[in-house]
């Protein structure tokens, strides 16, 4: 298996639709929404098996001290073989002298994300309006 780790554009909604649908995430039933979002991030990296899109993380960020990563998704058949990292490593070459990184993780992905260097925020508690469900 050779993973070829890309910070694009070039990527369509089809694609993006089957990661997500996958993962069972409900911004698939917002395709255009999701699309937009996604391209609209100030970072967007993708990770391919050949032209299958088997994984993606995006970042949002106001350029110099802040950065929020809302999605990391893989598809389940990959996951656990390192490519999750391989987005984050990605993501630290860009991000890894800001002050503050940030996002939220849950289920499965906590021990992920601590594996990755982050820790919680102090007592911070979550909090959001969502409209989704699989949380």
């Amino acid at each position: 298996m050779e993973i070829t780790i890309l910070e694009t554009r070039e990527i369509n909604i089809e694609d993006i639709l089957v990661l997500y649908k996958a993962n069972e995430w409900s911004s698939a039933s917002k395709p255009n929404e999701l699309y937009n979002g996604l391209l609209n991030s100030e970072t967007l990296v993708t990770a391919w098996e050949g032209k299958k899109l088997v994984g993606l993380g995006n970042a949002i960020s106001d350029g110099f001290l802040t950065v929020y990563y809302p999605h990391l998704l893989i598809l389940p058949e990959y996951q656990g073989k390192g490519i999750g990292k391989l987005i984050m490593n990605k993501m630290q070459e860009k991000y890894s002298h800001f002050h503050m990184q940030m996002l939220t993780a849950d289920g499965r992905s906590v021990d992920f994300y601590r594996k990755n260097g982050f820790e919680r925020a102090g007592k911070t508690e979550p909090m959001w309006i969502y409209q989704g469900n699989e949380h």
